[in-house]
């Protein structure tokens, strides 16, 4: 009969983690709405048909809110970001949103963001 090695047994998390945002740095996580991951924005760009064109209706750079009007059926969208997506945009910007991978493409710029 073979030995199987030890497994060394999982350690438990105490506190949860903190992202560097909360301190005015660079994002230090990929939860919704903080850094945007290679392999998100890979998948938002292999799949285009579901991107959805919209203008920025308002964006509060000190919440991270952006308001956006989808010009394919007029809802607005409420989204949040915390590495400095709403205050790259004002009022009129044209911009893309993706639902499933939540992108949010400004120009060439995407950003990882949570619907509110």
């Amino acid at each position: 009969m073979s030995s199987h090695p030890h497994q060394i047994p999982p350690l438990e998390v105490r506190e949860r983690a903190e992202c560097m945002c909360d301190r005015g740095e660079p994002c230090s996580t990929y939860a919704p709405g903080h850094a945007l991951h290679l392999i998100q924005s890979r998948l938002a760009a292999a799949t285009p048909s579901e991107w959805t064109d919209a203008i920025v209706e308002h964006a509060d750079a000190r919440s991270g809110v952006i308001l956006a009007r989808s010009l394919g059926d007029g809802t607005t969208v409420a989204l949040w970001n915390a590495s400095g997506a709403a205050g790259a945009l004002t009022s009129g910007t044209p911009v893309s949103v993706h639902e499933r991978y939540h992108v949010l493409a400004v120009g060439r710029a995407r950003y990882n963001v949570v619907r509110r």
